[in-house]
């Protein structure tokens, strides 16, 4: 299957925004579908798997144009992992406004600050210090750039992550014909 584009998931103006509840809900009955093994995991070996991912797309941003991997599937990515990180640590996100970002930073280098601060988070846990407050705080930045980012390219983001959770559910050794 071809990778997800963002010239085949342009926004469309006249779709209906999904809550950012029914977002995590969707992506915890597919995270228990189709990610037994992260479920499986402690919660805090679950944060420190999303931190990983979290540097690994900071990664895929500072390549720029070197980078396989697209903006929007690394968004798209993103995205989905933050979900998670979300439902790991029960975190409500708020949904996100059709503003801009506070200060307008949709820099890749905003992405990356965020995801630093959440694995500085993950990595206060093994320290046995506080680290809710920051890995949510990080987490909703996260979420927030994210979203505002893929507005900023005119991605449909809800389309292009049911694109993605498809595609993820077919890797599946278990996972029926099409």
């Amino acid at each position: 299957m071809a990778p997800i584009t963002a010239k085949n998931r342009k926004a469309s103006p006249e779709k209906p925004r999904i809550s950012m509840r029914s977002r995590q809900r969707a992506q915890y009955e597919h995270d228990l579908h189709n990610h037994l093994d992260i479920l499986s995991l402690s919660r805090a070996d679950r944060l420190k798997h999303y931190g990983l991912h979290f540097a690994k797309y900071a990664g895929r941003f500072a390549r720029g144009d070197a980078e396989v991997k697209t903006r929007s599937e690394t968004l798209v990515d993103a995205f989905l992992v933050v979900l998670s990180a979300a439902n790991a640590l029960n975190q409500r996100l708020p949904d996100v406004g059709t503003g801009g970002l506070v200060g307008g930073a949709t820099s890749d280098l905003a992405f990356t600050d965020h995801a630093g601060r959440f694995a500085d988070a993950c990595e206060k846990i093994d320290h046995l210090e506080e680290f809710r407050a920051i890995a949510l705080a990080a987490n909703a930045a996260l979420s927030e750039w994210i979203v505002h980012s893929a507005k900023a390219a005119d991605f449909d983001l809800d389309a292009l992550v049911d694109d993605r959770r498809r595609q993820l559910a077919r890797r599946q050794v278990y996972a029926q014909e099409t």
